[in-house]
């Protein structure tokens, strides 16, 4: 069982998002994980939105023309994402994930790698990696505190991931050894 589910029950996809509807109406750009993946790969783009949660980040990429497929574990969570038909979604766990496809960019935006179940990130990595085609993105966030930044690149490389970026925020600040949150872009070798 994921950290997530073990945290909260599996049962916080109404609330949850709430606050980011909440968010939005008081003027807060929530959307910040989906223009950094509009600033990596053009509209029409194959996206996975791995841990996608109620679909925030998935169904705007949507709405800006990507062609996206969301995947949790929460069934509670995609309750509130599939009020969304502009995206396919598939409830299942990403240590054992085959969808059969492959994507131009993964996207784990939210503290996915922090939430998965213990012991199993370096499958989750191996797993996110293997649906991408050659030359395709990883794209990862996630609160330091609970996962430095090297811990992540070792996994990621252990994955066959080669690094591309680095910053604190989603808004591409510079990246900063003391940063809070760290966003990670690796990239699956081959010719794109």
């Amino acid at each position: 069982m994921s950290r997530w589910l073990e945290e909260t029950g599996g049962g916080r996809g109404a609330s949850y998002d709430a606050v980011f509807h909440e968010l939005a109406a008081s003027g807060v750009d929530v959307h910040g994980e989906a223009a950094h993946v509009a600033a990596l790969v053009p509209p029409g783009a194959r996206v996975l939105d791995a841990g996608c949660g109620t679909g925030r980040v998935a169904v705007e990429l949507a709405r800006r023309g990507y062609d996206v497929v969301g995947v949790d574990d929460d069934a509670s969570m995609l309750e509130v994402a599939r009020r969304s038909s502009a995206v396919r979604w598939h409830e299942a766990d990403l240590s054992v994930l085959e969808l059969g496809e492959r994507f131009d960019l993964v996207v784990a935006a939210g503290n996915v790698v922090v939430f998965l179940a213990e012991g199993t990130e370096q499958e989750v990595l191996r797993r996110l990696a293997a649906h991408l085609r050659p030359g395709g993105l990883l794209v990862s966030g996630w609160r330091t505190d609970r996962m430095g930044a090297s811990a992540y690149d070792r996994l990621a490389a252990a994955a066959g991931l080669e690094p591309v970026d680095r910053w604190s925020t989603w808004d591409r600040d510079p990246w900063r050894d003391d940063a809070d949150w760290c966003v990670r872009v690796h990239r699956r070798p081959g010719a794109a």
